[in-house]
């Protein structure tokens, strides 16, 4: 350690979390909002974070109201875009990617077996997320991809705040189905079944990550953050989880 590395860590002791690279000082971890779909691989990936998950636009609104958050990681595009153009976070960068699937509850008591199968017969109690949230956007393009946008008619529709209250619902019996991403799926375990969608209907699904720009963020662990996250571990740790690379890699 240089001596004026030393001076500086000598005149750094006694303020609480203050780092300047010296050896075996604590960091202040950053405070990451993120999309409630991350709410099981960020922790293992990084446990010192101060953790706040929920629907990305929500986040974003809390973002822009002034949010001590220090990182963004958004199941969409369109939230960390429009907080890069408006001068809140950094140029967003893509991390991981997902696909939607069909969750019905163990046991299948609604005989769920197919988008066509939800198309006739008894109406079905259907968990699925508002326009505004990144779940409930590309369950819609889905299934206008598909030509059954009608599904939504037909049925008796939930409008969740975030996957993880649709993915809850579905695992608890309080919807026939619902519509959420592969990682949920995982996530919940034996309480759900599956129902695998057809490749050519998935809508492009793109996570990313920024670094919020304000008064007193920690930008130096938000940038540590993000650096962990798109490492070769960090890609790991989302593969484990279900979440393929970002689309075009």
């Amino acid at each position: 350690m240089s001596v004026l590395r030393q001076f500086l860590c000598m005149a750094a002791t006694g303020a609480a979390l203050v780092a300047v690279g010296c050896g075996g000082e604590e960091r202040t971890p950053p405070t990451v909002y993120a999309a409630a779909s991350l709410r099981d691989v960020f922790p293992e990936l990084d446990k010192a974070p101060r953790y706040n998950f929920a629907g990305s636009n929500q986040l974003q609104t809390q973002i822009e109201r002034g949010a001590p958050a220090d990182v963004f990681a958004s199941a969409s595009a369109k939230e960390p875009d429009a907080l890069f153009k408006a001068g809140r976070c950094s140029q967003p960068v893509p991390f991981a990617s997902n696909a939607v699937v069909l969750l019905v509850p163990a046991g299948n008591p609604g005989k769920v077996t197919s988008l066509e199968s939800l198309t006739s017969g008894p109406r079905r109690r259907l968990a699925v997320g508002t326009e505004d949230v990144p779940v409930g956007k590309y369950t819609r393009q889905l299934l206008e991809n598909a030509g059954m946008r009608t599904i939504l008619e037909r049925n008796t529709v939930s409008n969740e705040a975030n996957v993880a209250s649709l993915t809850s619902k579905v695992a608890l019996g309080s919807a026939d189905a619902g519509f959420a991403y592969n990682t949920d799926a995982r996530a919940a375990g034996d309480r759900v079944e599956v129902i695998r969608l057809p490749a050519e209907t998935q809508p492009k699904i793109q996570y990313l990550l920024c670094a919020v720009k304000r008064k007193g963020a920690n930008a130096k662990a938000a940038e540590a953050f993000i650096a962990t996250v798109t490492s070769p571990d960090g890609r790991d740790a989302l593969e484990r989880q279900g979440f393929g690379p970002p689309p075009g890699t």
